[in-house]
């Protein structure tokens, strides 16, 4: 499985959130507590949102986080109010660039920890149900790419937690087709650069772990002394997938079978079930 954490809020260095934290994402790529694996080290990528850009800036490599000179670089040189990063711990398919998250396309980005089981064998029926336009687009050979073109097929652009929840039911009903008990398993982030969408789910409803920051003036008003939280707006919003630290009253788990929308006009949580 992976790693990975989504940013909204006030523009800040990557590196504040990638590498400075007790149990960064850095630091999860190497010992992360609630992973099936310890380490992720099967690749990473990073995608930021621009002033006055359409689409986002995407970053991916093979190599392991915690030692990427370029990763390190680019954390310490970016500011950005809307970013994704991830690690990867393969489940199954090739090590490649082409494999690592976050995936675009236009405006959108998508990331996902967890698996469509038994993958090799749906794979070609999920792949026959992707918009024959979109998919010259797929590079890679992941379930997660294939999630994120079904999910634009069936209407993500106008309704993200409508088509995910299609996409999720095609690949539950696609999996049963095949003798799988248990087709989907999935902590999705997806953001058309203004408004973040974070969704946990599972055939099984055994989800890997989502957590998601508290208000700001909360957190103020727990940790007066803390400078970082006097420095960023309220609105801001971190969603990970697992703390990257260990500050009283800062994370709150996801609940089972739930997506979340973080927004300017405030945030919402709502119940998720496929469609």
């Amino acid at each position: 499985m992976c790693r990975w954490l989504a940013y909204s809020g006030t523009p800040i260095l990557l590196d504040n959130i990638l590498y400075k934290p007790a149990h960064s994402l850095i630091d999860q790529s190497l010992h992360s507590k609630m992973g099936v694996e310890t380490t992720n080290g099967d690749g990473f990528g990073v995608g930021w949102y621009a002033p006055a850009k359409d689409s986002p800036a995407v970053v991916r490599d093979i190599g392991p986080a915690w030692s990427d000179r370029n990763l390190q670089e680019i954390a310490g040189h970016v500011v950005s109010s809307l970013f994704f990063a991830h690690i990867r711990a393969s489940t199954g398919t090739a090590v490649q660039q082409t494999n690592c998250h976050p995936f675009r396309h236009g405006r959108w980005m998508w990331m996902h920890n967890g698996a469509i089981a038994e993958f090799h064998r749906l794979r070609r029926d999920l792949a026959l149900a992707v918009d024959p336009a979109l998919f010259s687009h797929v590079e890679g050979s992941t379930d997660s790419e294939m999630m994120f073109y079904l999910a634009l097929t069936l209407g993500l652009e106008e309704d993200p937690p409508g088509a995910v929840a299609r996409m999720a039911g095609l690949v539950e009903r696609t999996g049963r087709e095949h003798g799988v008990e248990f087709p989907l398993q999935m902590t999705v982030a997806v953001t058309d650069g203004v408004r973040l969408w974070a969704f946990r789910y599972s055939s099984q409803k055994e989800t890997r772990s989502l957590f998601y920051s508290s208000r700001v003036d909360t957190l103020r008003s727990l940790h007066p002394d803390v400078a970082f939280l006097r420095e960023i707006a309220e609105g801001t919003r971190l969603i990970v997938s697992e703390p990257l630290g260990n500050l009283p009253g800062a994370w709150n788990a996801v609940p089972e079978s739930t997506y979340g929308v973080v927004q300017p006009e405030g945030d919402e949580m709502h119940t998720f079930a496929p469609a």
